[in-house]
C-alpha cells in the first residue's frame, strides 16, 4: 500500500510543476479570444479540396455549401449577419454531410471545424 501512496504523491507532485498551458486562456485580439492558427497543408486532404473550390467559386458538392452561417456559437469574431459563409468539408466513409466544415467571410478570412462548430481554427497559407 506504500507503494501505491508514493506514486500517487510522485504524480501530484509532477502535475503540480508541470506547465498549465491547457488550462490558461489564449490570447484576447479585439475583445474576443484569438483562436488557434492551422495551416493550409495541415487540414485534411478534403478541406484543402473545399478550400480550393471556395476560392475558385465553385463548383460546390453539397447543395447547402455557400449558405449564410450565422455565428449562433459566437465562436468566431462578431460581425454583421451574411458575413460568414459555410461549406461543407466531405467525410470519408460518411452517408450525409458529415461534421466538418469551413466558414469563411471575405476572402481569406477562412476557419475550419472538425467538429460542427464546437472549435474553430483560423486557416493560414
Amino acid at each position: 500500500m506504500s507503494r501505491m501512496l508514493r506514486l500517487m504523491w510522485i504524480v501530484l507532485a509532477a502535475m503540480l510543476w508541470l506547465p498549465l498551458e491547457s488550462q490558461s486562456a489564449p490570447p484576447i485580439q479585439g475583445g474576443q479570444e484569438a483562436l488557434p492558427i492551422i495551416a493550409v497543408a495541415e487540414l485534411p486532404v478534403e478541406a484543402r479540396d473545399t478550400l480550393r473550390a471556395i476560392k475558385q467559386g465553385g463548383p460546390f458538392t453539397f447543395p447547402r455549401d455557400g449558405v449564410v452561417f450565422n455565428n449562433f456559437e459566437r465562436v468566431l469574431p462578431e460581425h454583421e449577419r451574411g458575413y460568414y459563409h459555410e461549406y461543407t468539408v466531405a467525410t470519408p466513409g460518411a452517408s450525409n454531410r458529415g461534421v466538418r466544415r469551413i466558414v469563411c467571410g471575405p476572402l481569406p478570412e477562412c476557419y475550419y471545424t472538425g467538429d460542427h462548430y464546437q472549435t474553430f481554427k483560423s486557416i493560414r497559407e
